[in-house]
């Protein structure tokens, strides 16, 4: 959330007179770069996207010249690095309350620089109300857009490209929401729209859907009774009400008409028998706390009822909720998902959505962008710029009626290829990628919370390191040091906020914060300085091995693998002992085993993958697309691969007859979603018949996929790095994870 300061006051007494002071860099970000523009407009709320084009540092590898570099310079080295400039798309989305869109269009309007377009997307009720004030403001054309068809859009669109988008409202546990694991096949569903009345959709494809019923007992119903019976006028100050009521006092509960007897019917005694029932019998006055309390139980039975029967009729077992009436409320949610789960037996189930109040907005926007084909790629959310979902429950933080002059952001980045899931998952549909749910689980939660914010310094003095000739290095890293701590204070607080907390998410919201500030891969030089000694060393590792008789080399292979993964920057314990001893290498690491870059990768990788494809097996090595702490990435191993092709004959060869395929995972993180692999190396696994998966590393056989289960052989192996792990496993520090697993028959 973003605060912005609101002063002055005019005469219109419509709300639009507001004057208010945005910090250009913290709401409209990138505003100058804006290229399309979108709009939905509610009864109280305003969402506004765009799509800008956003300038990174990119650290790049390439081939020294060697006409050109002196020899002694080519042997220290096996590559150069050069920092270049990268255009990247980014979508924009910001919402806030209706009463600031004069002033908010006006700070657009003051900012715009470089859009391509005339038109700007709207929908919702307010494209109509607020047209003319929209293209006198923006000169742009407002072209109208179907407020179901940019529902659906904007729905099917999160749904693909945001992981745990989707989440179930859980009464009584800490924190109240329970992510779901994205379905690979989203189709169908049924959306439940619940605005001033409720819209019912049967969604089966990106493009075909019908509207199959609805009713006008809805969020309107609510706030004109609320209003009549309580003489509150705000929705959100209704629901607050409805917070602190007891609905018991107002209803007829089953109890009430048949006492004990209710036990003989198989009844519980707490059912409602009749919404209001006790008004009529009784010349007591009620609270507005219970009124409100009674009149929304009554009107969310009723809409979760009408989902209920129209979700069992077309054979539906997930149903989507949104819309005004929502706007994440816990008693709203708790009281819906206890009517879907009663009336259907607990056999549909009631999801909500992060984002869902950006739906309408989002949907526009892919209307208006739709000869760009934005479905063709996928898409990540910014964690660096997004606000985050907040509780707004009484417990937790204030309600969306104290909320005045607060802006709500979300943003998501284009990624540069399409991401799929690994068809060697047994299950998709029930893949957890993360091993430990921090949500869940307080105890780890407050150490790995602790943990990251204990290792800012060493992460900001690295990199302000990577970039010595960097006038701003330093300034810049401070201002990652900032963001970043706030972060980790959000998700102390909210630790729902990015859906489910895992070291994953705090991980890759550190990359997030870093790129922010341009520090695209600070542990570059530490790679290429690792890399360069590590393949001075490779010919002799691999000479030892071929000495040695076959099960010994196969254990040696084993160790040194393993040995290599202990070259871990973002490991406390390991980086502590890299700093204070500069000689320590590949033997010291082999005897710190109980039993990154390059000695991970050229002296435990390559000999490994060498004994491989010397057996006749081919080999895909996968490697991180993007820079994540000190793991190799594509780039860099493509270059390596090189380097030691033209020293060894194994590898020459096979990279020749492509028996050994170098391909990049999608990811730029040490751990592994495998959900969202690159599609490229999905589609080689399937066409190759892989039958083993090898996954190295503590972030990802460890912190990720420790569990997860293939429909292959598959062997995850890790060096402990961490001690409170380490410790929590059974193990000590610099314990091993060695796992074979055979699928079942």
């Amino acid at each position: 959330m973003a605060e912005c300061g609101a002063s002055g006051s005019g005469s219109s007494g419509d709300g639009l007179d507001k004057s208010i002071t945005l910090p250009p860099d913290e709401i409209f970000r990138n505003l100058e770069n804006a290229k399309r523009f979108a709009i939905d407009i509610g009864g109280s709320l305003t969402k506004l996207a765009y799509y800008s084009t956003v300038r990174h540092k990119v650290a790049r590898v390439r081939s020294f010249d060697h006409a050109g570099q002196d020899a002694e310079q080519d042997r220290e080295s096996p590559y150069e690095i050069s920092v270049q400039e990268e255009v990247t798309a980014r979508l924009h989305f910001v919402k806030f309350e209706n009463s600031y869109i004069e002033a908010c269009l006006d700070f657009v309007r003051d900012h715009l620089v470089n859009t391509e377009t005339k038109v700007i997307h709207a929908t919702g009720g307010g494209a109509y109300k607020f047209k003319d004030l929209i293209e006198q403001k923006l000169g742009l054309r407002v072209a109208k857009e179907d407020v179901m068809t940019c529902l659906i859009k904007g729905c099917n669109f999160v749904l693909k490209n945001i992981p745990q988008e989707a989440f179930v409202y859980q009464k009584d546990a800490d924190p109240e929401f329970r992510f779901q694991t994205n379905h690979p096949h989203i189709f169908p569903y049924l959306l439940v729209n619940i605005g001033s009345g409720v819209s019912i959709v049967k969604v089966e494809t990106d493009d075909r859907f019908e509207w199959i019923g609805g009713s006008s007992i809805g969020g309107g119903t609510f706030w004109g009774l609320g209003a009549l019976l309580t003489k509150t006028q705000k929705f959100d100050e209704l629901l607050h009400l409805a917070s602190r009521g007891q609905h018991a006092n107002v209803d007829m509960l089953v109890q009430d008409v048949y006492g004990g007897a209710h036990q003989t019917l198989g009844l519980s005694g707490n059912l409602i028998a009749s919404s209001f029932g006790k008004s009529a019998t009784t010349d007591q006055e009620f609270s507005p706390e219970d009124m409100a309390k009674s009149l929304l139980h009554m009107i969310s039975n009723d809409i979760g009822q009408l989902a209920c029967l129209y979700a069992r009729l077309h054979g539906l077992d997930r149903v989507y909720f949104g819309g005004f009436f929502i706007r994440g409320h816990p008693v709203t949610m708790r009281t819906i998902t206890y009517s879907i789960s009663f009336f259907s037996k607990g056999e549909v189930q009631a999801l909500f959505l992060r984002h869902e109040g950006y739906l309408g907005a989002i949907g526009a926007f892919l209307r208006g962008a739709e000869q760009d084909n934005p479905d063709q790629y996928s898409w990540g959310e910014n964690y660096a710029g997004s606000s985050g979902l907040m509780s707004s429950s009484p417990e937790l933080g204030p309600t969306q009626g104290a909320k005045s002059g607060t802006f709500d952001l979300l943003e998501m980045d284009r990624l540069e290829r399409p991401l799929v899931s690994l068809p060697l998952l047994l299950d998709p549909a029930s893949y957890v990628p993360d091993t430990v749910d921090l949500t869940d689980d307080a105890l780890a939660r407050k150490y790995w919370l602790s943990c990251f914010e204990e290792a800012l310094d060493g992460v900001v003095k690295r990199a302000v390191a990577s970039q010595p000739g960097s006038a701003d290095a330093a300034e810049r890293a401070e201002k990652f040091r900032h963001k970043y701590r706030d972060k980790l204070q959000t998700l102390r607080h909210q630790p729902f906020a990015y859906g489910t907390l895992t070291v994953r998410s705090l991980l890759d919201t550190r990359e997030h914060c870093l790129n922010e500030f341009n520090f695209p891969d600070p542990y570059s030089q530490v790679k290429q300085k690792e890399n360069g000694v590590a393949l001075r060393g490779f010919q002799s590792v691999v000479r030892a091995l071929d000495a040695l008789g076959w099960e010994e080399r196969q254990l040696a292979l084993v160790r040194g693998l393993l040995a290599g993964n202990v070259f871990d920057w973002g490991a406390k314990a390991v980086s502590e002992v890299l700093e204070s001893d500069p000689q320590f290498g590949f033997e010291e690491a082999k005897k710190k085993l109980e039993d990154n870059s390059g000695v991970d990768v050229i002296l435990g990788v390559f000999p490994f993958v060498r004994e491989l494809l010397s057996r006749g097996t081919e080999v895909i090595l996968a490697c991180n697309s993007g820079p994540a702490l000190n793991d190799v990435t594509y780039g860099e191993a493509l270059l390596v691969a090189e380097h030691i092709a033209a020293m060894d004959p194994v590898v020459h060869s096979a990279l020749r007859e492509e028996r050994l395929l170098l391909m990049q995972t999608g990811s730029s993180s040490p751990c592994l979603d495998l959900s969202r692999l690159d599609a490229g190396l999905a589609v080689l696994v399937r066409e190759r018949g892989t039958d083993l998966v090898v996954i190295e590393g503590m972030g990802r056989a460890v912190h990720t996929n420790y569990d997860a289960a293939l429909r292959c052989e598959s062997l995850k192996l890790a060096v402990l790095k961490n001690p409170w792990l380490a410790a929590r496993l059974g193990g000590r520090l610099f314990s091993v994870i060695f796992k074979f697993e055979v699928p079942a028959e």
